[in-house]
């Protein structure tokens, strides 16, 4: 049809096809002859077809997503007996062990044994940092989970008593703003419509629902945990504890009641903590979002305007990045030696809005070189401005109420506001006259973390803890070295913290938490004196209001009767109960036997972003209330980044949840989570953005084992981890290459008697792979004791793969081909005895497909009739157990060895042999030492650099048409390469290579000599490129070698 249609087309008049030159006929004409060709070779190959033999099919290795995960009832043992699966797959891997593993009770510290008896081995304690009710699994937790697991699970396998006690945080007020954003969402009311006590059920509600999610995830990623322990905050057992706590710091004077300034948020009307308040750095003038605002709000600007001298012309000009504070403004401040305001102090500026005059003081503070040299103070509401204010008797004068509405004696501007009043201010002070200018200002601005507010800094009654001698004694500790901090660099901070401390505001204008078991006493008498709430004098705490109203009988010296009481409104900082949690969790302020058995602790383990609001607090309350340190030990991890170096933000796509790193996740389900998102459109958009860039194929399937041991082996890394998924995807296939070299090694060992190390002859390959095996158990230990968990991942790493697999297995291959079955018999106990051992050393970070391997290894039988029921408590190999087998002159000698291999391997490499084309290979040798040495590992080498015949002499011979690679100062490897090649064809091959890979190193080189090269590219980026940069130069070296040794052929 199509055909008829052209021609009618061209028929009608239409443009004619241009005709064909000759050299398009004969270009159609070689091609129309191959396609007759290609035919007649089909054709003949269907009639020999019948008298071929069939091919022999190849099976098709199933994919990991197309293996069937185990389904069994929860706690029951997974069937190891059944043929292992071709392929791994992480989550059939993970099926099913974790059920198991708690059914049987292997995370309790009773498992075999009872706690009170003394363990000749020691014990192990350690509290979780608990999470908060109301998180979900974040990068942050599976870093702090995947180490304190591994040091839990060690511990557990050295034979020590091991309780690692889980919890979670009540988190007063992330779970207060959840809730009432959902009863919004779905009943459109607040707290307040509820009251106090019904609001307080719909929490609970809330919590019995959705509070366990935090817990599943955690099992997800393997934490051995000991639930039966699990802690909440709001538990009764510890809800007593801190009850006791702020009863006897209060009666002692520790906690005490006062007016200063504080972290306000007006969305919340509540203080909050330093920790909830995150710091916005703005390069200038800004445009941010702000609750309670329907238009974006300026920041990063700085406003000046003057004020007028009281009975003069003169003016005094200031400069603030919070204009509306003015309204607050009691004084000016200038530098004692600025000649230009020296006559000025001691007089009085007018306030153009405000019925009030403000005194000009003198203070060392100002800075009289910048800006104007003036300062205006609002003592009320600037903490700088607060210490001046104090110093110099100013009023202070609070300008806006708990909902960030402007009051007072602000004339027009009452009522407003905040931010509609820095507006109004701004036109208002340019009507006057008073306006002086505006200019862009680099600045950082203080949002509260939960409710994305702009924190007010307020003056506000508040409950206190003094701090200053629990931190001189936590210095104390840590100088003393009864307190050990894990890495050193931080006991800077510690004793800087220490050394600087301020008292610590724990109260918290919430609902939800430990309401403050203090009372506001009125006296029933008219002559009695009355209080102020904001006086400490008139609080009493008691642990029952009973006890309150004796206290406070006993103080004012009246009848309990003529006592009225007023409990506080407020709760505690979260961070109180979280500093009690070491004993708390053990039953503390009562005398119970798990207290005295478990306390104090061993180990804390947290981030290094907690290390003063948790860790020290801890330390504090650990010294103060049990006169004991809560833990000997603090090791604190760096913080996760992105592997560009930048921080987590929602806003910038990078934020990850590890089950999406576990299971995996498409880039459009990236995207569909950042649409469910709070993120402005504008964020989406560039969020998107960057999922694209760094994820374009979305994450793959890892597995919670190489997640773990990517996170251990980037502890490495100091302060900050640059996490990178492809690395994580590394060790994904490193679980691949354990899962096939167990499964091939199985080969040879199921159906077989295996007998122990003792029985058997030893070759010299069995003998290395041994020594090697104990120099991975003497790192694996050192690298435990001393917090150096790189140091045991590459270990473990290395051995498995570069040492098991990439040479012994290769080496013993003959040796179960052959027929000396005193060999075959040696190299299947070494085979358990590497497989065995190496699984316990990974087992600490890789608790799942150590498990499932481990469980399918046979063993001798004098070994399998005390073997343990699962390797998470089996014994971690020691090095006194292994010490036996080390050899570092064999080591040495294997090096030498595997160099060989590798220099052969790499000249075949260079001129595409097949691994079935045997070359002869010539070792010559320095002296007659090597000689003999190299001589007892011919058939090594000849095994796995595919050579025959191997010779070892110390004169290599006629070297003519022959590749000779200097291997160390003692051996030359001689690789004969005459008739196995085309010399002009490898000629012309190398010479395309090398133009190739010439233009490569060119462009790249040309890229890293750009300017600010260094300052401008990420550190990932610029070490990639130099990795590439030496890996192209080697590749040309090698080349040119190569293109050398063909010139002796022609």
């Amino acid at each position: 049809m199509e055909e008829v249609q052209v021609t009618a087309s061209n028929e009608s008049g239409a443009e004619a096809l241009p005709a064909k030159t000759p050299k398009q006929l004969k270009k159609e004409a070689e091609k129309a002859a191959k396609l007759e060709k290609f035919k007649a070779k089909k054709e003949k190959l269907t009639e020999t077809k019948a008298s071929e033999k069939p091919k022999k099919e190849v099976p098709v290795k199933p994919k990991a997503a197309d293996i069937e995960i185990p389904q069994l009832p929860p706690g029951q043992k997974k069937d190891t007996t059944c043929p292992m699966p071709e392929s791994y797959s992480p989550r059939y891997v993970e099926a099913c062990w974790y059920s198991w593993w708690e059914k049987e009770g292997y995370f309790a510290p009773e498992y075999n044994r009872d706690i009170k008896a003394p363990n000749p081995n020691g014990q192990f304690v350690m509290v979780i940092p608990p999470p908060n009710v109301t998180g979900s699994l974040h990068l942050g937790h599976a870093l702090t989970n995947s180490v304190e697991d591994t040091i839990t699970r060690y511990h557990r396998m050295t034979g020590k008593t091991t309780l690692w006690v889980p919890g979670c945080d009540h988190a007063g007020i992330a779970t207060q703003v959840v809730v009432e954003k959902k009863l919004w969402r779905e009943e459109k009311i607040n707290r307040h419509d509820l009251g106090r006590e019904k609001f307080i059920e719909k929490v609970w509600e809330w919590k019995n629902e959705k509070g366990h999610r935090i817990y599943e995830q955690l099992k997800k990623m393997g934490s051995s945990l000991d639930w039966n322990r699990a802690s909440f905050t709001m538990d009764p057992k510890l809800c007593k504890a801190v009850l006791e706590a702020f009863v006897t710091m209060h009666q002692d004077g520790t906690i005490y009641r006062s007016t200063r300034l504080v972290n306000w948020s007006c969305t919340l009307k509540s203080a909050i903590s330093d920790i909830e308040v995150d710091k916005v750095e703005l390069p200038g003038r800004t445009q941010l979002s702000v609750p309670g605002y329907k238009e974006k709000i300026e920041f990063g600007v700085i406003v000046s305007f003057a004020y007028k001298i009281d009975g003069s012309d003169e003016e005094i000009v200031v400069a603030t990045t919070r204009v509306e504070t003015m309204l607050g403004d009691t004084g000016i401040a200038v530098h004692p030696q600025d000649p230009r305001y020296t006559h000025l102090v001691g007089k009085y500026a007018l306030h153009p809005f405000c019925q009030r005059k403000l005194l000009i003081v003198a203070d060392d503070y100002v800075d009289k070189d910048f800006g104007t040299g003036a300062v205006k103070i609002t003592p009320a509401h600037d903490p700088n401005d607060y210490d001046l204010g104090k110093r110099h008797n100013l009023a202070m004068i609070t300008i806006f109420s708990d909902d960030g509405q402007i009051i007072g004696d602000c004339g027009q501007f009452t009522g407003m506001k905040r931010f509609d009043a820095r507006k109004a201010v701004l036109e208002a002070l340019e009507q006057v006259g008073q306006y002086r200018g505006t200019a862009d200002n680099p600045m950082v601005v203080p949002v509260c973390s939960r409710s994305k507010d702009i924190v007010e800094p307020m003056i506000k009654p508040q409950w206190y803890v003094k701090c200053d001698q629990m931190a001189a004694d936590a210095a104390e500790a840590v100088r003393s070295g009864k307190l050990k901090v894990v890495p050193e660099m931080h006991q800077k901070t510690w004793f800087s913290w220490m050394d600087n401390i301020r008292d610590w505001c724990i109260s918290r204008q919430l609902w939800w938490g430990h309401r403050i078991p203090a009372y506001f006493v009125t006296i029933d008498e008219p002559s009695a004196k009355v209080g102020d709430e904001a006086d400490n004098e008139f609080w009493v705490s008691g642990r029952t209001e009973a006890e309150a109203r004796t206290n406070a009988a006993k103080r004012f010296n009246v009848p309990e009767e003529k006592i009225i009481l007023k409990q506080d409104q407020d709760v505690l900082d979260t961070w109180f109960s979280s500093a009690l949690f070491p004993f708390s969790v053990f039953g503390w302020p009562d005398k119970t036997d798990e207290l005295d058995v478990f306390f104090p602790t061993t180990l804390l383990e947290t981030g290094h972003d907690i290390l003063f609001f948790w860790v020290a607090r801890m330390v504090f309350f650990g010294q103060k209330l049990m006169g004991k340190l809560p833990f000997s030990e603090v090791y604190l991890h760096a913080m996760v980044r992105d592997a560009h170096g930048r921080k987590m933000s929602k806003s910038l796509g990078n934020v990850i949840d590890p089950l999406d790193v576990i299971y995996g996740i498409s880039l459009e389900g990236l995207m569909a989570q950042l649409d469910g998102s709070n993120l402005d459109p504008a964020e989406v958009g560039r969020a998107k953005e960057g999922q694209k860039q760094d994820y374009p194929q979305g994450i793959p399937e890892c597995g919670t084992d190489a997640l773990r041991f990517a996170l251990c082996q980037y502890t490495a890394q100091g302060r900050d981890i640059n996490l990178d998924v492809k690395r994580v995807q590394g060790y994904r296939f490193f679980c691949n290459k354990l899962w096939n070299a167990t499964r091939f090694a199985l080969t040879y060992l199921q159906g077989s008697e295996i007998q122990t190390l003792n029985e058997v002859q030893l070759s010299l390959m069995d003998k290395w792979i041994l020594s090697c095996l104990s120099t991975a158990v003497s790192a694996c230990n050192a690298g435990f004791q001393q917090y150096d968990f790189p140091r045991a991942t590459s270990a473990i790493y290395n051995f498995f793969l570069y040492e098991l697999c990439d040479v012994y297995l290769e080496a013993v291959k003959p040796v179960f081909q052959g027929s000396d079955e005193s060999a075959k018999s040696a190299a299947r106990s070494v085979l358990v005895t590497c497989i065995d051992t190496g699984l316990k050393l990974i087992s600490p970070f890789m608790p799942f497909i150590s498990e499932e391997l481990w469980q399918r290894l046979p063993r001798p039988e004098s070994v399998q009739k005390t073997l343990p029921p699962s390797i998470c408590i089996a014994p971690y190999p020691t090095d006194a157990e292994f010490q036996v087998w080390k050899d570092e002159e064999l080591e040495e000698n294997v090096k030498l060895v595997s160099r060989i291999v590798s220099s052969v391997r790499s000249v075949r490499a260079s001129y595409m042999l097949p691994n079935k084309t045997k070359t002869k290979l010539v070792l010559r040798c320095s002296d007659q030492e090597v000689v003999d040495m190299l001589t007892h590992f011919t058939g090594n080498i000849s095994t796995l650099s595919f050579c025959q015949p191997v010779s070892v002499s110390t004169d290599g011979g006629n070297t003519r048409g022959c590749a000779i690679v200097t291997v160390s100062d003692k051996c030359d490897a001689i690789v004969h390469l005459e008739g196995l090649i085309d010399v002009q064809k490898e000629k012309t091959r190398i010479t395309g290579l090398v133009e190739k890979k010439r233009q490569q190193l060119d462009k790249l080189q040309e890229g890293m000599v750009v300017p600010n090269y260094t300052e401008k590219v990420p550190l990932t980026v610029q070490e990639t490129n130099k990795e590439k940069e030496v890996e192209l130069e080697t590749e040309l070296q090698q080349l040119d070698a190569a293109f050398a040794t063909l010139s002796t052929m022609d």
